[in-house]
């Protein structure tokens, strides 16, 4: 019997099924530093301890991608080893802050599964959830994969598609307890614009740009223990280019996003995201960014706003699909989330 994991296959995933994902992880400053060595990430939430406590909070938490990004490194060897692509995202909530010290741990419901007409590939669903020490969930999400078939005599399942909504309603996002923007301070936040000042249909240029190093992307990966081999083994595309971890380019317009829109500092609900083209090494990524939604929140102070983030790879702001409806080829990420901002 063999000792090494070559991964599921398309054919290896059956309907209801859980996946228990190695290795659980404690997490603490050290990511919240390389964290902010990778990425321009600047949100005062997730930079300061005093910071955070005027808004309520016992501490400042992990940066929420943080917590995104150590869950998903954790379902890879089980979901995407062998995948061909990431489709996209759907529903995913953060539920709990996540404190330097937490621990970590991953598990994966199979919810839907398609075979591709080509024979060789299909898609799977799953609904990721992370949980802390405690077991308490701190986030959930669904993604669906595409993967190779292994057998390519195995018999196809029968097809069954997830109901995905479009997007969640705010009183599906979980605000921390104690969050309060009452006191907030806008001056040490680097911004002064709040909810009220932005309004639905409204498109911010975020202006800066990062050019991808091979180094950096590998080491954020590394970061995350995401072995997928895309992103590492220059024989696993047939092109010989490593593929930048699409969770990369997702952090990385994130925190360029930060001028325009300091104030949105916690990310609380991911209503869908697709990675439309690759990302490779020596492509400058800029961001734009679409109010799509605003809502009111029950915490004191405090207002959601859902944000369209698109990240490109050159072109002009704010164009995202050609005459076909297709994305455009220099668009690298199109993401749909909500976010907290003072009122």
């Amino acid at each position: 019997m063999s000792k090494t994991n070559r991964g599921r296959f398309f054919e290896d995933y059956k309907l209801g099924e859980v996946l228990h994902h190695a290795v659980p992880r404690t997490v603490g400053a050290g990511e919240r530093a390389l964290y902010h060595a990778l990425y321009p990430a600047r949100h005062a939430l997730y930079s300061a301890d005093s910071f955070a406590q005027s808004c309520g909070l016992k501490a400042s938490p992990l940066d929420d991608m943080i917590a995104f990004h150590i869950v998903f490194g954790k379902t890879v060897p089980d979901v995407s080893l062998n995948a061909v692509a990431n489709l996209g995202y759907a529903q995913g909530r953060w539920l709990h802050p996540v404190w330097p010290g937490d621990t970590l741990r991953a598990e994966s419901e199979v919810i839907g599964l398609k075979q591709n007409s080509n024979g060789k590939t299909g898609v799977v669903w799953v609904r990721t959830t992370g949980l802390n020490q405690n077991d308490e969930k701190v986030l959930d999400y669904v993604r669906w994969v595409m993967v190779r078939k292994g057998d390519l005599d195995a018999p196809a399942p029968e097809t069954t598609l997830p109901d995905l909504p479009d997007a969640l309603t705010v009183d599906q996002l979980h605000i921390p307890q104690g969050l309060d923007f009452t006191n907030y301070d806008f001056a040490r936040a680097g911004e002064p614009h709040r909810w009220g000042d932005y309004e639905v249909g409204e498109k911010i240029d975020h202006v800066d740009g990062v050019t991808i190093e091979e180094a950096d992307h590998m080491m954020a990966t590394r970061l995350w223990q995401n072995t997928a081999k895309v992103h590492f083994d220059t024989s696993a595309r047939p092109d010989g280019s490593r593929l930048i971890y699409g969770g990369h380019v997702i952090s990385m317009a994130r925190a360029l996003s930060f001028n325009g829109l300091a104030n949105a500092q916690m990310v609380v609900g991911l209503n869908g995201g697709a990675h439309a083209n690759p990302c490779l090494a020596g492509d400058t990524v800029r961001a734009w960014t679409e109010v799509l939604d605003m809502a009111e929140t029950a915490a004191p102070g405090v207002g959601a706003l859902r944000l369209r983030l698109v990240a490109t790879k050159g072109g002009a702001p704010f164009e995202l699909r050609d005459e076909a409806g297709k994305y455009r080829p220099e668009v690298l990420l199109d993401l749909d989330y909500w976010a907290l901002m003072p009122r």
